[in-house]
């Protein structure tokens, strides 16, 4: 039987691009289960279980996009954690599923832990104020690049889309906390700059 501990996030993401079943059903279904579970509690979804959500994230994972002929999965550059990654797919897909509902506001920060590992996840919604609708991954990639100051959209990137915590991205970005903090106010005044320029959005960070 196929030892999920033993496989880096490589093996696991080209194990289930060839369909293996068993690394697919391990790691999906078993290790990533309580961070799944952690979404599908607190998240809009309209799935009737767990593992009803799970089987959608699955297909939204493999279905090939319609211009590129690439599944999301094979757009995973590496650059985070997969559990980090899938935690961000999996929201930003309950935030889709949620825009005919309403507003969503988010007040207070929250940390879901995976019990298979015992990696943090700070949910990225943490400290979004998302207002008639809720940003898609692609909208935010727009946003990012538009940003001026690259090393201020790195931080955003970190923080935000990868679910960095405050100490991980400094460490990533080779800064003290202190100055860390100050170009995190930094990066989110800028954020919310290029936001109200476009004018599509209010206030996200």
């Amino acid at each position: 039987m196929t030892n999920i501990e033993m496989m880096d996030d490589r093996m696991v993401v080209n194990a289930i691009l060839l369909r293996n079943q068993k690394v697919t059903q391990q790691y999906l279904y078993i290790k990533c289960f309580p961070l799944f579970k952690a979404i599908y509690d607190n998240y809009y979804t309209d799935c009737q279980s767990c593992i009803e959500f799970i089987n959608e994230i699955y297909i939204l994972l493999m279905a090939p996009n319609a211009e590129t002929g690439l599944c999301k999965l094979q757009t995973f550059q590496f650059s985070s954690t997969l559990t980090t990654w899938l935690k961000t797919v999996a929201i930003y897909y309950c935030y889709g599923r949620y825009r005919k509902k309403g507003k969503i506001t988010f007040v207070e920060e929250k940390t879901i832990s995976n019990t298979g590992n015992g990696d943090r996840f700070n949910q990225i919604a943490a400290s979004l104020y998302v207002e008639e609708q809720a940003m898609s991954l692609e909208d935010l990639e727009v946003i990012l690049r538009l940003m001026p100051n690259k090393r201020y959209s790195s931080i955003i990137r970190m923080r935000y889309l990868e679910g960095m915590t405050n100490e991980e991205t400094a460490s990533a970005l080779q800064m003290s906390m202190d100055n860390f903090y100050n170009k995190h106010l930094r990066a989110k005044r800028q954020f919310n700059e290029i936001i109200r320029k476009e004018g599509r959005y209010g206030k996200l960070l």
